[in-house]
């Protein structure tokens, strides 16, 4: 079984060295193993929270895009979209909102801190604070449980919002009576790597002491790495490699034995200009033909948006049928689904014709079933089966399984059934809109009644 894990990027700022080293690569890594269904995406709707800039924010999108892809990102194996192309997110916002307690957002890291500011400062204590702020980790849940992600990669400061996710999702269920939302983990990322800027202290946009990835080429990197503080030891006197940051660059990009070579080097008394080089030149092996993939990439906008494109309609095969399924448990379920169901329930006495499944061979020699209501109609074509009795075992399922545990998934091969995440079923849809509504609520309808038979 697959863990999904999920991990947002906010679109505010260029990406640099520190990114990289810190977050990029070692989620590029992760998305690689067989065990792991990765979710990435741009947290553009987050961004607006902390910038009102425009261009920046349409900048940044790009840049930031353009950087994973070109950083080994493959969207044919990954899910990678931008948050904004979801439209069910801010709707599940919206949902969770409602079951979730003002208090909770009150004890907010975030929130709280700039009242604590506020106060400091003699201002009125909600002084510059917008919704957007105090809504954060209710956008933040919606954003994790559309997808229901097992595992939020995080650093400890974050942590918080995975316990709000959980605390809103565990309502939400409570008030709803069912567990429609998996309670994600908090990952905690303790290991990754943390980059020395210019000036000693840790990488940060915040300080000002980035070293660029790719948006200043190499030439801007390589100005960037000889703008690092050094100490005042001349070319043959021995350096503290543990206290260098030079070293601590270095060593995030390099193997053992360049890594201990380059120690040694420092030892020996090694010139700072040419220990910067040396950096420069290992760094620079890594990143040239990445940054030589971002040029490409941002010189053809339309093929980045392409592949977030086809992120979205993978992130919204999933986010789609789940919010579906809330607004009907919620009481918010489409009109011509209504339509159906209520007449049909008001008008067919117990003693009519109960759904019945209908077993075939197809021309190919496997085996397949329909499951037919009452009246007659088709609610679902199965998957075919080599062997007749798995075909009964998923049909035995059905027949316990009730309206309400029913998942559906929609994606390019249909609207599916599925059973512990397989699909089993096709339904079988009418033409018009809400035709799908229709479709779901009339076999939720069937399989109550066939788990009532049992």
């Amino acid at each position: 079984m697959q863990t999904r894990v999920l991990t947002g990027i906010t679109t505010t700022g260029t990406p640099h060295l520190g990114n990289y080293v810190g977050a990029i690569r070692p989620a590029i890594a992760a998305s690689q193993r067989a065990e792991v269904d990765a979710f990435y995406f741009m947290a553009d709707y987050h961004a607006l929270i902390k910038s009102d800039d425009p261009a920046r924010i349409e900048r940044s999108r790009l840049e930031i895009a353009a950087t994973w892809l070109a950083a080994g990102l493959d969207p044919e194996r990954v899910t990678f979209y931008r948050q904004s192309d979801i439209p069910e997110i801010p709707e599940l916002t919206w949902f969770l909102t409602c079951v979730t307690a003002k208090g909770l957002l009150n004890r907010a890291h975030a929130y709280k801190a700039a009242v604590d500011k506020n106060i400091a400062e003699g201002e009125d204590a909600d002084a510059g604070i917008t919704a957007g702020l105090y809504m954060y980790p209710v956008l933040m849940a919606a954003d994790i449980l559309a997808f229901n992600a097992h595992q939020v990669p995080v650093g400890r400061d974050q942590i918080q919002h995975i316990e709000m996710a959980r605390d809103i999702a565990q309502r939400f269920n409570h008030i709803y009576g069912r567990d429609f939302f998996v309670l994600p983990e908090a990952l905690i990322e303790d290991q990754v790597a943390t980059l020395p800027g210019l000036d000693g202290r840790k990488m940060s946009k915040s300080y000002d002491n980035t070293i660029p990835l790719f948006a200043a080429g190499a030439k801007g990197m390589r100005e960037a790495i000889m703008r690092i503080v050094t100490d005042s030891r001349m070319p043959g006197e021995p350096k503290d490699p543990d206290s260098s940051a030079l070293f601590t660059i270095f060593r995030a990009f390099a193997s053992e034995a360049e890594s201990q070579a380059f120690r040694t080097a420092l030892i020996d008394g090694i010139g700072w200009g040419e220990a910067k080089q040396v950096l420069c030149e290992r760094i620079e092996a890594d990143v040239a033909p990445m940054r030589a993939r971002y040029d490409a990439l941002m010189a053809k906008p339309a093929q980045i948006e392409a592949a977030l494109q086809e992120g979205a309609r993978k992130a919204r095969a999933i986010a789609r049928p789940l919010v579906a399924e809330l607004r009907d448990a919620i009481g918010l379920r489409s009109g011509a689904a209504v339509a159906v169901a209520t007449p049909a329930a008001a008008a067919t006495p117990k003693s009519d014709k109960p759904p019945r499944f209908a077993s075939f061979r197809d021309a190919d020699g496997r085996f397949r079933f329909r499951l037919f209501s009452g009246d007659g109609d088709e609610l679902l074509l199965s998957q075919p089966f080599e062997d007749p009795k798995a075909a009964g075992v998923v049909q035995k399922r059905l027949r316990s399984l009730g309206g309400a545990a029913a998942v559906v998934q929609t994606s390019t091969a249909g609207t599916m059934l599925e059973l512990d995440g397989a699909a089993v079923a096709q339904l079988q849809l009418g033409s018009g809109e809400g035709a799908a509504d229709e479709a779901l609520a009339r076999l939720r309808q069937a399989l109550d009644q066939l788990a009532a038979q049992d």
